[in-house]
């Protein structure tokens, strides 16, 4: 999907540039005023249009790949963690899981906001959500490999944010 998206931004930056070097080009030419305001409204409405559609189909394919379970049951009981965020450390009730189970981590802030962030062993991030004191935010996620993750806070706490980070270990079921 990045892939895609860079693409998309590429061709879309050159479509702009082209469109600059035209009106640069153009920009001496002496002409009547009326029947250009005339063509400029109807491309203003032309391109308002295509605009348009391109956000819509835009919203309509990202919010379709959304990584969230939605609504589906559970395909089996989960594991159940419950992470508190604390400047600058996580408290965690479990560290260890099965892969190929659902774990569900029950995320919440005891002093200020958080931003529970869990990595993978090449730093890739895989969920994320907020810690907030007095709220509790559910996420669930399925590990397909075993190995080491991390949980770092995305969201900058204070002065010790850069330390405050942990491992879990998942195992073959």
């Amino acid at each position: 999907m990045q892939e895609l998206t860079w693409n998309i931004t590429i061709v879309l930056v050159l479509a702009l540039a082209a469109v600059f070097i035209f009106v640069v080009m153009r920009s001496s030419e002496v002409g009547d005023f009326a029947p250009i305001q005339q063509r400029a409204n109807r491309l203003r409405v032309a391109y308002f249009w295509t605009l348009a559609a391109a956000i819509l189909l835009a919203t309509i394919v990202t919010l379709s790949t959304l990584p969230y379970p939605g609504n589906q049951p559970l395909r089996d009981e989960p594991q159940t963690v419950n992470a508190t965020a604390y400047q600058w450390y996580w408290e965690l009730t479990r560290q260890e899981f099965e892969a190929n189970r659902t774990v569900e981590f029950r995320v919440t802030g005891a002093d200020v906001n958080h931003s529970f962030g869990l990595y993978d062993s090449s730093l890739r991030l895989l969920a994320q959500t907020q810690a907030m004191p007095g709220y509790v935010n559910i996420m669930r996620y399925s590990f397909t490999e075993p190995g080491i993750y991390q949980i770092l806070c995305l969201e900058y706490c204070g002065l010790g944010h850069h330390t405050m980070n942990t491992k879990i270990t998942v195992t073959r079921r």
